[in-house]
């Protein structure tokens, strides 16, 4: 299992302190209490407008899944419309209700502005976005058109991308809610307690070619949930709700890159259905109750948790928000 190769690289007591705790959290969050929230509880959502990311497979379908039988009007965004429009027409044999595509491919920001621009054409709000797409584990000598790492590009610039340019959508969206709020939820990961921002691997060259997939990967969820408070922090006056989630160790088609043998260990003993998977963010997105962890991280299933603390140190924030700001200016001036 790719969490269990981390090691930090600090003083031998820090290391140890750290890996520790970041045992007790991988136990904890990977075999969690029988859970008190079901999607029986969802509140009819008619009239609610969502966006899904990554909605064709996996926690993500299963997300759409649960939004359509439950009334929203529903956008899936996927990088393939062959795949989005099986899912499309799966969903619709399922809940009767068919959900609407938006093409999406999170690592290249043209096409993140796009989708966004296509998606204000035909909506004016927006309740709830599920920035829910993601890879794991992508082999180093692939990297975004722009030349990030492929895995920061997709999990984390290109969500912090769609949700700016949907911000107008989103605060229209708050007006209109029951609850005066709309929500942005935020798919992290056990993971993210793994990582660390390295501000020389977050684009293409030799600093980052000496790192590992997983170490890329682990920096790119606890960047999920950085942004996500930052997120909460830019935005909470104006009614939005920013929560970031471990969704569990799922199994789903993230574990591709994972050799077989691997996968089938994990598959076997570690990961739970899909249906686990996607209850944490349908809490945070959707139940009355969300509304008070504003900036905070949620652990399966629809718990309250805490991330590391690395990633509740403000000023962190602001120069993750700043590099990503420069990064989206870099390409809007290119």
């Amino acid at each position: 299992m790719p969490y269990f190769t981390y090691l930090p690289t600090t003083t031998t007591t820090t290391r140890m302190g750290a890996t520790l705790s970041y045992l007790w959290e991988l136990t904890w969050q990977s075999f969690p209490p029988r859970t008190k929230f079901s999607t029986d509880q969802i509140p009819d959502l008619t009239g609610r407008v969502v966006l899904v990311t990554g909605g064709n497979s996996g926690i993500g379908y299963e997300t759409c899944k649960r939004l359509l039988e439950h009334n929203a009007r529903v956008y899936l965004a996927a990088r393939s419309k062959e795949k989005a429009d099986a899912a499309i027409a799966s969903l619709e044999r399922e809940t009767g209700k068919q959900a609407i595509f938006l093409e999406l491919d999170l690592a290249d920001l043209s096409s993140v502005k796009h989708a966004a621009e296509e998606f204000l054409s035909r909506e004016h709000e927006l309740h709830i976005l599920f920035n829910n797409a993601g890879v794991m584990l992508v082999p180093l000598d692939r990297y975004s058109k722009e030349g990030y790492d492929l895995q920061w590009a997709t999990n984390v610039l290109g969500h912090f991308y769609l949700t700016e340019l949907l911000m107008p959508a989103l605060l229209a969206g708050v007006a209109s809610s029951p609850d005066h709020h709309a929500r942005v939820v935020t798919t992290s990961s056990i993971g993210a307690y793994a990582g660390h921002i390295r501000w020389e691997s977050l684009k293409d060259g030799p600093a980052r070619r000496k790192l590992r997939p997983e170490d890329m990967y682990f920096q790119s969820k606890l960047g999920n949930v950085i942004v996500a408070r930052e997120v909460a922090r830019q935005y909470a006056d104006k009614g939005i709700i920013s929560i970031s989630v471990n969704p569990g160790n799922i199994v789903t088609q993230l574990y591709r890159y994972v050799p077989s043998l691997a996968r089938k260990f994990l598959e076997t003993f570690i990961l739970w259905p899909v249906e686990y998977g996607a209850l944490t963010q349908l809490y945070a997105g959707t139940m009355p109750e969300a509304l008070n962890h504003n900036g905070e991280y949620m652990v399966p299933w629809a718990r309250p948790g805490k991330c590391k603390a690395e990633a509740y140190d403000d000023e962190l924030g602001r120069e993750v928000w700043q590099w990503l700001q420069d990064a989206v200016k870099a390409h809007e001036q290119s």
